[in-house]
């Protein structure tokens, strides 16, 4: 049994396991190809390691500096990637499954990476939204932190994305800080261990950000606290099951669930058999049914169809499914590899016997069917089926029955009313998809739809070009969905980093929260020195440092002036007898004006530290300027994020924010605004 290699946890820094335990096989002929190992793992020392070890090298880094390892890892695991194919196709993957596995994995570190950079701050603490003024003379205020959780994060996962499911989980909880322990599903763990292995040979992960469990939790579950968080990606029953640990509920640890669901696919009323759209409906059903032979967490189980349309899909449908070469996915021209392992396999045959109690097959033999290659009469492969169910509006069968392969049924519906009653059927789903011409018909349906399923996804001629398709969560969009679905949250961009930290309500002066949270608030203690801050490099400057400028007064020439220049020549600045009709009673000058005048104010002309400005921030022009008023700005250093770059030249830089406060003579404020700058470093 040993002479196939045995996996091994990866626990406290150390790859533990000699002992052969488990035998697991190939997808593809059924022989063994790797164990699980035998020796049972100490919680304890793993939890004490991610404490003691894992959180403070993490917390040494930053947002930036994380964001930047991500990215480092994402190159050196592509470059590595072909080790990982190499093994993949034992899950019964084909090339194109794999890569969604392993790049689209990848591809989830990338974008994480980016996100970071341009969303979060330099520092470990996250200043959530604009702060509040609380007090009438502007020296209480309150908002809000989010801060990295002390714990752990523990991610169990499912066996159909063994890298993927991996992956979409670490980097927002690596970017936020937190630590994590792994644990996929047994089947298909050889190529999550195979991942960990090469992050671990990197020499890129910090020490104790990320370890990996082979087999069994063991009580895992039971030595977490607080501070800790649980993900777990898989069947519905067994989120249950592990979300009522009597631990997790006594010290209210949060848990994260992303289950299967009965996901639906829409074809509207207003797409007849001739249009482009009909084709794409077809097409994207196909694709959702073969695609990981089925096994997607958001694969199309339903197929709701007009009443007087399904002849019509069911035919070709069925011939399309017909082309589908199923086997080896070795061989050339195998479209369709096998299910995980032979334990699914029987469980797809139990729920395809239970769904043909309401439903009759219109295509597939099952398990009845010859794939291509060698051996693969031993292996775990499944034909696609098509079901039909004629009554959808009965108890149970597809809005109940999940079979987690290949199989989807089609359901006529009546009228948009009752087409969304049966989507509601399934209990909350991951995606549904709406294959429509009509804007009117989505402008209906979709808001319905949000209610019961996590994404919508909208399909017709002009999307389907760029469509990354139904099934396929994407980083920067929420992944989850209510009900059945688990009712968790994953990816959502920033937002998916912010599940692993505490966010916290501050209150105090302004010149309290600036130095709290990184950020300068207006009303705080600022740095006044007689040199221009564009005179300081990156690195020299403070949050708060500021520059009190002249005055200026506003003539009638100089908006005419700017009229002329920019053909600006709006009623409210050159009419007098509108403007003094208008609500402002006279002529003003053009809010655009006001803003080129105040960086005619603040701005330094010289050769500096100050190589670009790239866009402005929450421009709000507040009161009017008119003929005769006199402006004065006020610049100050809100913001530094120090994101590691260099200009096209080589010059290191980051970037500052300055808050940007232009008032009249009567200390009135009439614009604001943050200005985005690169600045370069000293050195």
């Amino acid at each position: 049994m040993s002479a196939k290699p045995t996996l091994q946890s990866f626990i406290a820094g150390e790859w533990i396991g000699q002992t052969a335990d488990k035998t697991l096989t190939s997808a593809i002929n059924g022989k063994a190809v790797f164990h699980t190992h035998a020796e049972q793992l100490d919680f304890g020392r793993s939890l004490d390691f991610a404490h003691s070890k894992g959180r403070k090298s993490l917390l040494a880094l930053d947002f930036q500096s994380r964001a930047s390892t991500l990215r480092a890892l994402g190159k050196y695991l592509i470059d590595n990637k072909e080790s990982l194919y190499a093994i993949s196709h034992h899950t019964g993957a084909t090339r194109t499954d794999s890569w969604i596995d392993i790049e689209g994995g990848v591809a989830t570190l990338f974008a994480y990476a980016s996100m970071g950079r341009n969303n979060l701050p330099s520092g470990n603490v996250l200043h959530e939204g604009a702060a509040t003024q609380l007090g009438k003379q502007g020296q209480f205020f309150g908002s809000h932190i989010l801060v990295p959780r002390q714990g752990v994060a523990v991610h169990i996962n499912a066996f159909n994305f063994p890298i993927w499911g991996m992956l979409e989980k670490f980097a927002p909880n690596f970017l936020a800080g937190m630590p994590c322990i792994v644990k996929p599903a047994s089947q298909t763990s050889y190529l999550t261990e195979a991942c960990v292995r090469l992050m671990a040979q990197s020499g890129l992960l910090p020490e104790g950000a990320l370890q990996l469990v082979i087999g069994s939790t063991g009580d895992l579950l039971n030595r977490l606290d607080s501070q800790d968080v649980v993900t777990f990606t898989g069947s519905a029953s067994t989120a249950n099951m592990l979300r009522a640990t009597p631990n997790l509920l006594n010290n209210a640890i949060p848990f994260n669930a992303e289950a299967d669901s009965l996901n639906c696919a829409m074809l509207a009323e207003d797409v007849t058999p001739d249009d482009v759209e009909f084709d794409l409906f077809i097409k994207e059903v196909a694709r959702e049914m073969t695609v990981k032979a089925g096994q997607k967490c958001t694969a199309i189980r339903r197929i709701l169809v007009p009443e007087n349309l399904v002849d019509a899909v069911s035919e070709k449908l069925s011939a399309r499914l017909a082309k589908v070469t199923v086997g080896d996915p070795t061989i050339e021209g195998v479209r369709m590899g096998a299910l995980a392992s032979m334990d699914q396999q029987r469980d797809v045959a139990e729920k395809l016997e239970a769904l043909k109690a309401s439903s009759e097959v219109l295509f597939g033999r099952g398990t009845e069917y010859s794939a291509q290659g060698d051996g693969t009469d031993k292996g775990a492969f499944f034909e696609p089926t098509l079901l039909l169910n004629s009554s959808p509006d009965q108890e149970g069968g597809a809005h109940d029955i999940e079979a987690f392969g290949p199989v989807s049924t089609i359901m006529p519906y009546r009228d948009s009313a009752h087409a969304l009653a049966l989507a509601a059927r399934g209990k909350g789903s991951l995606v549904t998809t709406l294959v429509t011409k009509s804007p009117e018909i989505a402008a209906e349906v979709v808001p319905a739809m949000a209610v019961w399923h996590g994404r919508v996804h909208i399909l017709d001629e002009a999307s389907s070009k760029e469509s990354t398709g139904h099934g396929s969560p994407l980083p920067m969009l929420k992944h989850g969905g209510p009900g059945r679905a688990g009712g968790g949250e994953e990816l959502g961009g920033i937002q998916g980093v912010k599940h692993y930290m505490q966010r916290s309500a501050i209150q105090g002066s302004p010149t309290m929260l600036t130095a709290v949270t990184g950020e300068f608030i207006r009303g705080a203690k600022t740095i006044d020195n007689p040199i221009h801050p564009f005179r300081f490099h990156f690195d020299e400057l403070q949050i708060g440092q500021s520059l009190l400028t002249h005055r200026r007064t506003v003539t009638e020439a100089d908006i005419v002036n700017f009229g002329c220049l920019s053909g600006d020549h709006f009623y409210m600045h050159f009419d007098e007898q509108a403007a003094c009709d208008s609500m402002f009673e006279k002529r003003i000058a053009h809010g655009y004006f006001v803003l080129s005048a105040a960086a005619g104010l603040f701005v330094d002309p010289g050769v500096g530290p100050v190589l670009a400005n790239y866009g402005l921030d929450t421009l709000r022009f507040v009161n009017p300027v008119a003929i005769g008023d006199t402006i004065q700005a006020r610049l100050t250093c809100k913001t530094k994020i120090d994101q590691g770059k260099q200009s096209p030249k080589g010059d290191p830089h980051g970037v500052v924010s300055w808050d940007v406060e232009v008032t009249n003579q009567h200390g009135e404020l009439v614009a604001s605004y943050d200005i985005l700058t690169l600045v370069q470093k000293s050195s």
